[in-house]
C-alpha cells in the first residue's frame, strides 16, 4: 500500500447526502473481483455524480458510504485516484475499508465541510497533511482534523493491517515460530523455502 503523508490535489465536490455503497458501486458488478479497473463502474447508475479526472480528494455529503459492506466501493474510488474523502460522517464499514485500502476518510463538522465544498467548487487546490493532521486551502487557511492514531500510523507507513502486525510484532512472531519448530517439527515439514 502506498504511504499517505501529504497530498495536494484538486478536490471534487459531491454534496449529496446518503450516497450509499450501492450508488458508489452497483451490486450487479460485485462478481468482478479484480481491484484494478473498478473505477469505470463507480457511480455507474448515477451519471449526475461524477469526479473530475485528476481529483484525488473527494468532498462528500453526510453519511457517505452507508449501506452494504462491499469493499469494492473504496476499491472503485481508489481506482479513480481518490486518496482522501472528507465528509460529516461515513458508513462505519466503508470508513474502515477506506483505511484498509489506503484512502484517508476525514470527518469534520458541517461548517468545515461546507467550506471545503465551496473551495472545491471554486477550483481551489487542497493540501491534506496527515503528519500534522491539517487540511490547507491556498486562499482560505487551514482546518485541523482528528484521526485514530493506529490508523494514522498505518497510512503514514503504507501498511495494511496484516503488514502492520507483522512489522510491529516481528520479534515475537519469530520467537514463537522458533519455539514451535522445536516443540512441533511436524507442523513445519511441508515448509517451502
Amino acid at each position: 500500500m502506498e504511504p499517505f503523508r501529504t497530498l495536494t490535489s484538486a478536490a471534487a465536490s459531491l454534496p449529496q447526502t446518503d450516497i450509499d455503497t450501492d450508488i458508489i458501486f452497483p451490486a450487479r458488478f460485485l462478481v468482478i473481483t479484480e481491484k484494478r479497473g473498478l473505477g469505470r463502474y463507480a457511480f455507474h447508475d448515477r451519471p449526475d455524480l461524477t469526479i473530475a479526472p485528476g481529483a484525488a480528494i473527494l468532498i462528500a455529503g453526510d453519511n457517505f458510504g452507508s449501506g452494504s459492506s462491499r469493499e469494492q466501493a473504496p476499491w472503485a474510488l481508489a481506482d479513480l485516484g481518490i486518496r482522501a474523502i472528507v465528509a460529516t460522517g461515513f458508513g462505519e464499514i466503508f470508513q474502515s475499508n477506506c483505511f484498509k485500502n489506503g484512502i484517508l476518510p476525514i470527518v469534520l463538522p458541517a461548517a468545515e465541510v461546507a467550506r471545503l465544498h465551496a473551495a472545491a467548487q471554486d477550483g481551489e487546490p487542497t493540501t491534506i497533511d496527515l503528519r500534522t493532521q491539517r487540511i490547507g486551502l491556498s486562499h482560505t487557511g487551514a482546518i485541523s482534523f482528528a484521526v485514530d492514531p493506529a490508523r494514522r500510523e498505518a497510512l503514514l507507513e503504507g501498511l495494511d493491517e496484516i503488514a502492520r502486525i507483522r512489522t510491529r510484532f516481528a520479534p515475537a512472531i519469530a520467537a514463537f515460530e522458533t519455539a514451535q519448530r522445536r516443540a512441533s517439527p511436524w507442523l513445519w515439514s511441508n515448509e517451502i523455502g
